[in-house]
């Protein structure tokens, strides 16, 4: 048993480099964060700008859902907030980023 330990434990016992581990290793890393950005990050990214772009569009007299599910139209635009009128007589003033343009899902890929 002990013998078999040692044999294993020599450095060139496997046929490879040691340097040759190291490259191997970063290589996997590489590709593994390449695939993430190419399938989790860059498309999240892209469906951000589309939404934000959406939300710059929004004007006055759009209907709109919040992200806690109210309905409404926009009455009046701030810098940061909209006020939304979700029954008659009735608005509520909601910050820009929990507001999807009524029609869309903000979850939809």
């Amino acid at each position: 048993m002990n013998l078999f330990l040692l044999q294993a434990a020599q450095p060139g016992a496997q046929g490879a480099q040691p340097g040759m581990s190291s490259w191997g290793t970063l290589l996997f890393f590489v590709v593994i964060i390449l695939i993430f950005w190419l399938f989790f990050i860059r498309p999240q990214t892209k469906r951000q700008k589309k939404l934000q772009q959406q939300r710059d569009a929004l004007a006055v007299g759009d209907a709109v859902i919040t992200a806690g599910g109210l309905q409404g139209k926009i009455r009046k635009v701030g810098e940061k907030t909209f006020e939304v009128e979700i029954a008659r007589d009735v608005c509520v003033e909601i910050v820009k980023s929990s507001v999807y343009p009524l029609g869309t899902d903000p979850d939809a890929r």
